[in-house]
């Protein structure tokens, strides 16, 4: 198999006895990208990973990479490797030797398996560290040699579960970056396993959104932003307000719906997924950012809201409001405007945005 295969998962589901870990996903993912498999806990991501890597079977679909199916092969000649959450280092074996292990356990000469495990260290900048042992290693360093005992197979497809979560928030950025970077230099895909919305955006080429075994959305990060498929997508990337309610009037331009408070309010048609009627469910998202403080609160493009809590982000002061049929509805204010114009908890405010900021979400998969 040449380097830089497709990865495509095809009606892959995986059963631990009765319970549905993962739900008959469908998934192609690009020679070359860098992947991020987003969602809570218990959403199926690292079972989809582990299934990816052989350390789970399949219970039922295909898994291939490249031309090949995959599916049944053990881990070793799946043309993967994986990068495990706990780095899984042998305490006993210097750093090289770490590194070289796989090697080892094919029977490559002990000269020659060194020197290929010295070229990995150099490529993680960890080569002046390579006669220590993992105790003597900080975190980060664990993790950059972890990497490169994964990378020493020349693998096509790397495989990372979690693997910033036991950073601090300062050297996840510095590693992040150095993944990137990595992944570009080595012209292979990378699938990141992450629980961080924001991790993703700073890596990915593509982020998969998986919910309940199942991929809500799989796109672009900014696509991904800007138009969530859902609102389970549109609640978990954050910074959008999501308004549900049935719809009362359906016009060329535009679609009326009323929450169940009795506010009604107004969507361009165009960005409709399908034919509605009155009386259908229907889920809007407004961006938080394209939310503004206003002297009265337009007809089908605003809201007065009473404020719950106010918190400092530095450039931005984030509002959470309530209103009527609206269990919660939040606004990002410029630092410089709020201190212009201070706000209380308990004030009312009324609040307006423009019919293009809104986004019709898809109804729930059934």
């Amino acid at each position: 198999m040449s380097k830089g295969a497709d990865i495509e998962l095809v009606g892959v589901t995986k059963r631990y006895g009765a319970a549905l870990a993962v739900d008959d996903i469908a998934l192609k993912i690009p020679a070359g990208t860098y992947c991020c498999l987003l969602g809570p806990s218990g959403c199926g991501k690292t079972t989809t990973l582990r299934m990816i890597a052989g350390h789970e079977s399949v219970s039922e679909g295909n898994i291939r990479l490249g031309a090949a199916v995959v599916t049944d092969l053990p881990p070793a000649k799946r043309g993967t490797a994986m990068m495990f959450q706990s780095y899984a280092l042998f305490p006993h074996l210097d750093i090289v030797d770490n590194v070289a292990f796989s090697l080892k356990m094919k029977g490559a000469d002990k000269a020659g398996r060194r020197a290929r495990a010295l070229e990995m260290l150099k490529l993680v900048q960890m080569d002046h560290l390579a006669d220590r042992r993992p105790a003597q290693l900080s975190g980060g360093q664990q993790q950059r040699v972890a990497l490169a005992r994964a990378l020493i197979t020349d693998p096509q497809v790397l495989l990372l579960d979690e693997p910033l979560s036991a950073l601090d928030p300062f050297l996840k950025i510095r590693v992040r970056q150095e993944l990137k970077k990595l992944q570009l230099q080595l012209g292979i895909s990378f699938i990141h396993v992450t629980h961080s919305q924001e991790e993703a955006m700073a890596l990915s080429d593509l982020v998969v959104v998986m919910n309940g075994g199942r991929i809500e959305q799989a796109a672009a990060p900014r696509e991904v932003f800007n138009r969530p498929a859902t609102a389970f997508v549109a609640r978990f990337m954050g910074d959008h307000n999501v308004l549900t309610g049935r719809v009362t009037e359906v016009t060329a331009d535009s679609v009326r719906f009323e929450v169940p408070g009795g506010a009604s309010f107004v969507a361009p048609a165009a960005s409709l997924a399908g034919p509605t009627e009155p009386g259908a469910p229907i889920a809007i998202a407004v961006r938080t950012d394209r939310v503004r403080l206003a002297d009265t609160a337009p007809a089908g493009c605003g809201l007065t809201g009473l404020v719950q809590n106010i918190e400092y982000h530095g450039q931005k002061v984030q509002l959470a409001l309530a209103a009527p049929g609206v269990e919660e509805f939040a606004v990002q204010v410029p630092e410089t405007a709020f201190f212009e114009k201070p706000l209380s908890v308990g004030d009312a405010v009324p609040l307006a945005w423009t019919a293009q900021d809104v986004h019709i979400l898809r109804p729930p998969a059934a």
